[in-house]
């Protein structure tokens, strides 16, 4: 058992390192995958409002196909996945293993309704490409006038 030296103001080195990290997320150009705490991460995301249709661009580096769910209501995307990565070396004097994993589950919410069934996904290259047609909009109701007697 080794002995550990405590650091009264190890907390504070620690609180620090968060807020020069997030000061530092917040300048960046675009983090691909923001994260949120120990094996969290959120993705970026554009999303494109065209006359009949929105366009929703996710960045996904590292996931693959089938670790992708993808949820869509009428008035929202969710996206959820979960990546887990196993390396193993050996050489004579030497060994290592890593492993990582991360996970991230996000809703967007969309600017109009849109019509689910009728929604398209493609993946490749780590970038995911969700096309959602918008909802025939609702007829208006017409008014009726009242005659008087």
């Amino acid at each position: 058992m080794s002995l550990a030296r405590w650091d009264p103001f190890g907390g504070l080195s620690r609180m620090r390192d968060e807020i020069d990290r997030m000061f530092e997320d917040f300048f960046t150009e675009r983090p691909s995958l923001a994260r949120v705490g120990p094996g969290l991460r959120i993705p970026s995301v554009d999303i494109e409002e065209k006359d009949d249709t929105v366009v929703v661009r996710a960045e996904l580096p590292g996931v693959k196909k089938e670790d992708l769910e993808i949820e869509v209501t009428p008035d929202t995307l969710s996206l959820k996945a979960e990546t887990r990565e196993e390396k193993e070396e050996r050489e004579k004097r030497f060994y290592r293993r890593e492993r990582s994993w991360g996970m991230f589950q996000r809703t967007i919410p969309l600017p109009v309704e849109i019509n689910k069934e009728e929604a398209k996904a493609s993946f490749k290259d780590g970038l995911l490409e969700i096309t959602l047609p918008k909802a025939a909009p609702e007829e208006k109701p017409e008014s009726v006038k009242v005659k008087p007697e």
